[in-house]
């Protein structure tokens, strides 16, 4: 349990980042989680730090729009970067965004593992691929969390599970958690397994 740990409830928003220049100065490990908009990013870490809306949900897709760094018992941060897959979104917006991504996966050494999400309803979508094969290619470890499985009969879950699985290509050595934010699916698992990864 990650409350032997820390304090999962002593967390706050510590900063919101355009660029490396922002980015907190210190040693800290970090988690990035990432994941198409309305993919549940927000619900995933206000349910892992057992609060309401220290991340804010939102009906519009594509809210966050900076690197947030969340300070976690000031002993590990997550750093929520933004939903992409937005058609609403221009396509200069969606590579700025692309760009900011790209380098603080690819730049920083604070990162121990990214938590991509992906919507255990339906198939991956291009973005999801390319974002775990982006992961993949760099090396970068990944846990990849299905969210919203309260929306599924178990009995379909394998089902599921299997054809996100065949769709990414996905790893063995990676690790696939079933998560819903209503039931609390996969709390204990998800953090068990980033706090394996730091």
């Amino acid at each position: 349990m990650a409350e032997e740990f820390l304090n999962t409830h002593n967390a706050s928003i510590l900063l919101s980042a355009a660029n490396k220049s922002h980015y907190p100065q210190d040693d800290l490990p970090e988690v990035a989680l990432a994941g198409r908009s309305n993919v549940g990013k927000s619900s995933f870490i206000n349910t892992l730090l057992g609060r309401k809306n220290l991340a804010r949900t939102s009906s519009k897709p594509g809210k966050t729009q900076l690197l947030n760094f969340y300070n976690i018992d000031d002993k590990l941060r997550f750093v929520d970067v933004p939903g992409y897959g937005y058609a609403k979104v221009s396509k200069t917006e969606r590579a700025k965004w692309g760009k900011m991504i790209e380098e603080y996966l690819v730049t920083r050494d604070n990162l121990r593992v990214v938590v991509s999400l992906v919507d255990f309803r339906h198939d991956p979508s291009a973005d999801d691929i390319q974002i775990y094969e982006f992961l993949k290619y760099y090396e970068i470890p990944v846990i990849i969390v299905a969210t919203k499985a309260d929306k599924i009969p178990r009995g379909k879950w394998n089902k599921h599970e299997s054809s996100i699985k065949k769709k990414l290509n996905f790893d063995k050595k990676d690790h696939f958690i079933v998560f819903s934010s209503v039931d609390r699916t996969g709390l204990d698992e998800s953090w068990d397994t980033i706090l394996s990864e730091l």
